[in-house]
């Protein structure tokens, strides 16, 4: 059975599965090593980066356009279950949740967000989960934040409430309000 054709089309947002959302900016021909080949041109703001990915190997690549709201509905809901088992090393898990963040498969990412993601305020995180975990976030708020039209910051906030992910507490701010009240009692 031959591979589906990818339509893509200019000014359309893409995933490429490494790097996250980018949008198509134009696609070209370039001659190299003495052939002509179409090249889709790539840019990723948020990284300040162009990526050109020649159009026959956008499929091999992962590439794909963004999934539907319906499909990352579903895979924010899968990531309020229960987190899966954690029986292996950390260094091994650590090495999948990476594989299943560069996989751009919205599934995937909502995997790594629901193992990862913080349950109660005081739950702790070590510094590399962390940056998995918001990593996976993100990946996944890019796609929410084009799919309805807003900026990422909030985008990332939407998920982690529909998820219920515990806000973070500021105690020192809580610690000063109260030595505030104290010297005025004093006068």
């Amino acid at each position: 059975m031959p591979a589906k054709k990818l339509d893509f089309k200019t000014g359309q947002y893409v995933v490429y599965p490494t790097q996250g959302v980018g949008k198509l900016l134009r696609i070209e021909e370039q001659t190299i090593a003495g052939q002509k080949l179409k090249m889709m041109v790539i840019d990723f703001d948020r990284n300040h980066m162009t990526l050109r990915v020649p159009l026959d190997r956008a499929e091999i690549s992962g590439l794909r356009p963004l999934t539907s709201i319906k499909k990352l509905d579903e895979a924010i809901q899968s990531a309020k279950g229960k987190a899966g088992a954690k029986r292996m090393i950390w260094a091994r898990r650590a090495a999948q949740y990476e594989e299943n963040i560069n996989s751009g498969d919205p599934m995937k990412l909502a995997e790594v967000v629901r193992d990862l993601q913080r349950r109660t305020a005081t739950d702790t995180m070590t510094f590399s989960a962390r940056q998995l975990y918001l990593r996976a976030l993100e990946r996944m708020a890019q796609e929410f934040a084009i799919l309805h039209k807003m900026d990422l910051e909030d985008a990332s906030e939407k998920i982690e409430d529909i998820l219920g992910v515990p806000k973070e507490i500021d105690l020192n701010a809580s610690e000063e309000d109260e030595e505030e009240v104290d010297e005025t009692d004093e006068e």
